[in-house]
Order: C-alpha cells, then sequence, then structure tokens
C-alpha cells in the first residue's frame, strides 16, 4: 500500500510536467506512435523503440505548428499534429542550452526540404526523406554534427518484419544506413522534456482524486 501511495504521490507531482502543461518552444523535437499498419510495427518492432514518427516544432503566424515528412515535408497544426498519434501521445525532446542559438538556422535548414515525397525505402539521399532524416539532415547542414547514431537495417532486429522490409524496399538491404527515432531520441544535444505516456497516466490521476 505504501508503495501504492508513493507511486501515486510521485506521478501527481509529474502531472505539472503533462501534456496539457506543455509549452512549446522553437525547435522541440515531438515523437509519436502512428497507429498500427505494417510499416509503422515493423519500425517499432526493428527499433525496439514505440517512436515511429517524429517532427520539428516551428512558430508561424497561425500558432505553433509541426515541420514533418509524412507524405510529402510539410507543416500542419501541433494539435493536429498530437491528435494524428496513437493514444494522443507524445514525447518531447529539447536541445540542449548551448545548443539553442543554432535553432532558427536548423528550421530554415528542414524547411528546404518542404514539398519533397516521403521516402518509403528510408534511405539517406536527398531524393526523397522520411522523418527522422529530416531532422537528422537539418542538424547536420547547420552544423556539420551528426544528431543520434546512424545504424544499419542488418543491425536491427528485422528479422520478424523480414516480409515487410521485402516489399517496401524491394529487397534485404541490410547494408543500408539509417537514422532512426529511436536513436535520434538517443542524441547527446537533446534533453527530455516530456516522456512518452506521461499525459495518459496524469488523466487517469485526475479522474481519481
Amino acid at each position: 500500500m505504501k508503495h501504492l501511495l508513493f507511486l501515486a504521490s510521485w506521478l501527481i507531482v509529474a502531472c505539472a510536467f503533462s501534456a496539457d502543461r506543455y509549452t512549446p518552444q522553437e525547435g522541440d523535437i515531438v515523437f509519436q506512435s502512428l497507429p498500427h499498419n505494417p510499416v509503422i510495427d515493423a519500425i517499432e518492432g526493428c527499433t525496439g523503440s514505440p517512436y515511429s514518427h517524429c517532427g520539428i516544432v516551428v512558430k508561424n503566424k497561425r500558432g505553433w505548428w509541426v515541420l514533418e515528412a509524412i507524405g510529402p515535408v510539410q507543416e500542419g497544426p501541433l494539435t493536429r499534429w498530437v491528435a494524428q498519434g496513437r493514444d494522443r501521445q507524445f514525447a518531447v525532446y529539447r536541445l540542449k542550452a548551448e545548443h539553442q542559438p543554432e535553432v532558427s538556422a536548423m528550421i530554415e535548414a528542414a524547411r528546404k526540404f518542404l514539398g519533397r515525397p516521403y521516402d518509403i525505402q528510408y534511405e539517406l539521399d536527398d531524393a526523397k526523406i522520411y522523418c527522422s532524416e529530416l531532422v537528422y539532415k537539418a542538424w547536420l547542414a547547420t552544423t556539420g554534427e551528426k544528431m543520434g547514431k546512424t545504424v544499419k537495417l542488418g543491425d536491427l532486429n528485422w528479422k520478424p518484419h523480414e516480409p515487410v522490409i521485402r516489399a517496401i524496399t524491394n529487397g534485404l538491404p541490410l547494408e543500408r544506413v539509417m537514422i532512426t527515432p529511436r536513436d535520434l531520441a538517443t542524441a547527446k544535444q537533446l534533453e527530455s522534456v516530456l516522456p512518452l505516456g506521461i499525459y495518459e497516466i496524469c488523466k487517469t490521476l485526475k479522474k481519481l482524486k
């Protein structure tokens, strides 16, 4: 019982940082789980992560939006971005203080890819762009530094998802280098602002109060 009370107390404190009190900041990198389909399940399964999509928070005259590669590279309202995620859950990572001066340039670099088609083959070329690639290349173009660690497909847990991989890549390119949402989130330049799922936990606690 004591353990349950301690956990409840900790979670109530954590609610102070929940999504309904999230204060957006330009350059925040937001991550979410998209609704299940074979490709999304393969991304999450191969990486062992709930993150299957990500984008960059930007501010414009219409409010807070997210710059993302989903279909073509585009910008859309943050509220719509949250709504497209599984159970409306999302996580927020923010550039550490020493990297904040680079935010404007990073966003400008990302916007150069607007309209570029989505890369379902997940290649690190510029012809097409996928979600974590957009963030990775924007930071690389701005600073010359890598954000996160690139990995080869063959280093991931690809075997359970081989049929899907073969279908979308027309083969099994195990040497293909990519930047996954999971590996982007581990970047040394970022710090966690809002963990995935805390929003739903806090809503449940509020109902119990």
